[in-house]
């Protein structure tokens, strides 16, 4: 997904576009993985001198709540990336190594046994952490 369609996506959702939040559906749109809220700050410093990572991070969360990104919780914090192009409900497969980042659409939600009588889930997250193929083939060649 290119800067514009990124804009485009933003603005669908009632988004008000500002020339800030060009520069993060540019900077998603360069990304090859993740970025962390730091990363997404230290880089919009560069234009914005002003900014405050305030601002950044409440605007990361509009857009993962709008749905332009996706938010994932690694072991050293919580990292965005552009949502997948996976329009239904889905899941996901993430490398610890290269962060490549496979999606499931295979739900396990419904095969969850024990869930408390009468409890009506709204909103759930299933990611799976591992080693892909190559990263594992690299490491043992080491």
């Amino acid at each position: 997904m290119n800067a514009e369609e990124i804009v485009q996506m933003m603005s669908r959702q009632g988004m008000r576009i500002t020339d800030q939040r060009k520069t993060l559906a540019t900077l998603f749109a360069r990304a090859k993985g993740y970025m962390t809220p730091k990363d997404v700050y230290e880089q919009m410093l560069h234009t914005y001198s002003g900014l405050s990572f305030d601002t950044v991070y409440r605007n990361l969360r509009i857009m993962h709540e709008m749905g332009v990104l996706e938010q994932f919780v690694f072991e050293d914090g919580i990292k965005f990336r552009l949502h997948c192009q996976e329009n239904d409900h889905h899941h996901h497969v993430i490398c610890l190594s290269c962060e490549q980042t496979y999606p499931v659409v295979f739900c396990p939600m419904e095969q969850i046994p024990g869930l408390p009588e009468g409890f009506r889930p709204v909103k759930h997250k299933f990611e799976v952490f591992g080693y892909c193929k190559k990263c594992r083939e690299e490491e043992a060649a080491q």
